[in-house]
């Protein structure tokens, strides 16, 4: 017998009685068949927060932006709780995202700036508050924060994780100081252990903090979904072609990338043509949507599912052929933005969008706020809880986005710039190259750099005395500006 069948059969049968004993001769109705639980005023709120890797913000099926994708679970998701449809990271890599969610905190603050440094267990993060708060917490997943160890982290009763990136395959985890090794699909044995912990703790105020291996490149479908996508027809971005057109006015470096591991022409060192990149980054999303299905049919069956606060997001954007490019680390809007889903019909009483811009700094302090714990002065986000409820707020319009060169991959350089809701002004250093300007409300593909041709320097930007345009001067002189201000004001170094 699977767990929690005789509960459910236990509760019908006390329904019965208590029908019977009302006098009433007819079937159950829909209201007395529910298994919801009611969550009293004095409970604390379940919360589950799930991350995926690399998952592009219209890589869902409902959104319509990949005519052959099904994504049913993910589908389901969206239509029962909130899209937020403008929601972005503050740096468009794996471990500086992952830190960022975790303490609300901009890179330039935690200081991840790459994918190789850990984040040391004397940095507060907001499951430690949670645990304070009475929360049972738990992480179940992929960590990648420092390479070298899997062992568990402050602020999680329960730790299933492993090493790095990990395996699609035949991957050793730590399970709480304990080493076992689980040759299933990785995505599979993720949603295993996270359900159980949900069936462990169903009676106490919980946190699961599910995070995904896929769909990290190297992409390994499961065995059940090799193929599925074969033959699908692979949309092309307007400006995927290798045309003088499409690089008008773009860094040389941009262009430069076509032929290495980032850009369309060298990708996977060659070895992988990008229809067939696109068509397993699809297969691979498959096993993602399952474990979303997987997870809610589980809070479904222990009447959990409409008081749980889900939030799901990816930790960066990616580039299908934007620009020639095949990877995140930029700050072109296809690596920036992330599909950032709340799902609690308790809250939001069923589906709905909004459009304000929010981070995934915001991620802290929103669950703090949303299990009644207290939101520290460090956390540079904002609690989107009343977003989620349907209030007006005076919110953000702009925000900074940041990006450290690495030597690893040296193609892309250091970046410092500011989103708004018109304009996208990206500053770059150490290069002699161009810096880049778009307004989004007539150009959203990011064609026409309105500073094209006009290089940054090594010390400032030449645009000052370049750029004759006096209406392009104003606007990108404020816009620096404020870029500035934004780092100074959290506690960054203008460089």
């Amino acid at each position: 017998m699977k767990k929690g069948t005789f509960a459910g059969r236990r509760s019908n049968l006390k329904r019965r009685h208590f029908l019977k004993f009302l006098g009433l001769g007819v079937a159950l109705s829909p209201l007395f068949t529910s298994t919801r639980r009611v969550l009293a005023s004095s409970q604390k709120r379940n919360i589950i927060l799930i991350l995926t890797d690399d998952h592009r913000y219209d890589m869902i099926g409902c959104l319509s932006k990949h005519p052959s994708l099904k994504t049913p679970n993910l589908d389901r998701l969206v239509k029962n709780g909130m899209l937020f449809e403008n929601g972005f990271v503050t740096t468009s890599l794996c471990s500086p995202s992952r830190a960022s969610i975790l303490t609300g905190q901009y890179a330039h603050t935690h200081g991840i700036i790459n994918n190789s440094t850990s984040l040391p267990d004397s940095v507060w993060t907001f499951p430690q508050s949670l645990q304070k708060a009475g929360y049972k917490t738990a992480f179940v997943g992929k960590w990648h924060m420092g390479r070298a160890s899997d062992e568990p982290r402050p602020g999680f009763d329960r730790w299933v994780s492993f090493r790095g990136w990990g395996k699609y395959y035949d991957n050793s985890f730590n399970i709480d100081g304990t080493h076992v090794q689980r040759k299933e699909y990785v995505t599979d044995v993720i949603t295993e252990y996270s359900i159980d912990f949900i069936r462990k703790n169903k009676d106490k105020p919980f946190f699961l903090y599910m995070s995904h291996k896929a769909v990290h490149s190297g992409f390994t479908p499961a065995a059940r979904h090799q193929g599925e996508y074969r033959g699908a027809v692979v949309p092309k971005p307007v400006s995927f072609a290798v045309t003088e057109e499409n690089y008008i006015g773009k860094p040389d470096w941009v262009r430069r990338q076509r032929d290495s591991h980032q850009g369309v022409d060298g990708m996977m060192g060659g070895k992988m043509s990008f229809d067939t990149f696109y068509r397993k980054y699809c297969e691979c999303l498959m096993g993602v949507d399952d474990s979303i299905g997987e997870l809610l049919d589980a809070l479904q069956k222990e009447g959990l599912l409409d008081d749980t606060l889900i939030i799901y997001l990816g930790d960066n954007g990616y580039q299908f052929g934007e620009h020639g490019l095949t990877d995140k680390r930029t700050m072109y809007e296809a690596s920036i933005r992330i599909p950032y889903i709340v799902h609690c019909p308790a809250l939001i009483g069923g589906g709905g969008r909004r459009k304000e811009m929010v981070l995934n700094i915001d991620v802290a302090p929103t669950i703090l706020d949303a299990a009644g714990a207290s939101i520290p002065g460090s956390v540079q986000g904002r609690s989107i809880l009343p977003l989620i409820k349907g209030k007006q707020v005076d919110w953000r319009k702009e925000f900074l986005y940041e990006y450290f060169w690495e030597r690893v991959l040296p193609m892309t350089p250091t970046v410092q710039g500011i989103r708004t809701e018109k304009y996208s002004f990206m500053h770059y250093y150490g290069i002699c190259d161009i810096d880049e300007l778009y307004d989004l409300e007539k150009d959203p593909d990011q064609m026409h750099n309105l500073l094209g041709g006009f290089p940054a320097s090594l010390k400032g930007p030449y645009w000052r005395r370049d750029v004759t345009d006096p209406k392009i001067r104003a606007i990108t002189s404020d816009l620096q500006n404020r870029l500035f201000k934004l780092i100074r004001d959290t506690g960054g170094t203008i460089l």
